[in-house]
């Protein structure tokens, strides 16, 4: 079964083909990617109105390049999946209206796909795919979730952000440093060069004794070290970046080993776009080598929102049993969709 599988739920087009076969993890044939980043630059950040029409100009020369990438044609597929949310309203629609119009003409199944499980999922098509159950440290815009999979279709939230989630306080921090749009991976590449201990940053919740996030304070503390630098700032900006990244990171990687000795597994897996952080990655890798539990994570190529994790998904249900792929094109979009309400 080849699986088109169709992403648009913000600021980046993705399109992906999928195979399954008898192998336990489907395969991906070829990908796409275009990144609105550069037009979304002027402006600070995302602007829904032209997201949406940069999609409809992108997805099907998308389509089109996937297809001859890996040597099939469109009447090859068989089922065609698409976002379906949570994201930008419009920008859903968009690849919501292409993915049925093309099944329509196959006469193939459509089947929306949940923009989270997506990421969650992502990990099987990496080098090193995991197996259930693990612990899933989901971090991806502005989610910032730790669930418990046992299989597909089986997630059991633990905690999650109360307010802002992780890849929002770094993309709101490195605005206050002036690190322009997308503000989370200049934030990074800057920390690079800078002292993680030279500010004493808060590390919100970090003592709660629960599983939930809280990135608001550390915020406003970043804000309060910039007024108190002043003239200072430029200079010291790097330091501050450095003791930012490690404010967050720090919460992320305590959260995720407390989930992992409450649930008693041994295996967990980091998705979404903040899971490309490479202090995330080190602290984590460290961490977890020493109590003897497996780290997995999405290629870095695959982080970002792409068309590959959504034709996995949809694949991956499909194998499982439960989601049936069904020829009908009437279709609506959920910006708002909580990932617990597609549990089986």
């Amino acid at each position: 079964m080849i699986v088109l599988g169709i992403e648009s739920s913000c600021d980046e087009t993705g399109v992906a083909l999928v195979e399954t076969s008898q192998a336990r993890v489907p395969a991906l044939l070829a990908h796409a990617l275009h990144s609105q980043i550069e037009m979304h630059q002027a402006y600070g950040g995302v602007v829904p109105e032209l997201a949406s029409r940069d999609h409809i100009r992108r997805v099907l020369p998308l389509a089109r390049q996937v297809l001859a990438e890996a040597g099939h044609a469109l009447a090859d597929v068989d089922v065609v999946a698409y976002t379906r949310g949570p994201g930008l309203a419009g920008a859903l629609l968009v690849g919501a209206g292409v993915a049925c119009a093309l099944g329509a003409a196959l006469g193939k199944p459509v089947l929306g796909v949940h923009h989270l499980e997506g990421h969650l999922l992502s990990p099987f098509l990496s080098a090193d795919p995991p197996e259930f159950p693990f612990i899933a440290l989901l971090v991806s815009g502005g989610h910032t979730q730790l669930m418990q999979v046992d299989r597909v279709g089986s997630y059991q939230l633990l905690g999650e952000t109360i307010d802002d989630a992780a890849g929002e306080a770094f993309d709101k921090s490195a605005k206050l440093l002036g690190l322009g749009y997308p503000g989370g991976p200049a934030l990074s590449r800057m920390a690079q060069q800078g002292d993680p201990a030279a500010f004493k940053l808060p590390r919100p919740l970090l003592h709660s004794g629960d599983l939930d996030f809280s990135f608001a304070g550390l915020k406003t503390a970043v804000l309060t070290q910039t007024h108190k630098l002043g003239a200072e700032l430029e200079a010291r900006k790097a330091d501050l970046a450095a003791s930012t990244e490690a404010a967050i990171v720090d919460v992320l990687v305590k959260k995720s080993l407390m989930a992992l000795e409450r649930s008693g597994l041994q295996r967990i897996v980091v998705a979404g776009g903040v899971g490309a952080n490479r202090r995330l990655r080190e602290q984590l890798d460290a961490a977890c080598a020493k109590r003897g539990v497996r780290v997995h994570y999405p290629e870095l190529a695959l982080c970002t929102d792409n068309g590959a994790m959504i034709a996995l998904a949809a694949a991956m249900r499909l194998q499982a049993g439960v989601q049936e792929a069904t020829p009908t094109y009437a279709f609506d979009v959920k910006p708002r969709w909580p990932l617990q309400e597609i549990v089986a």
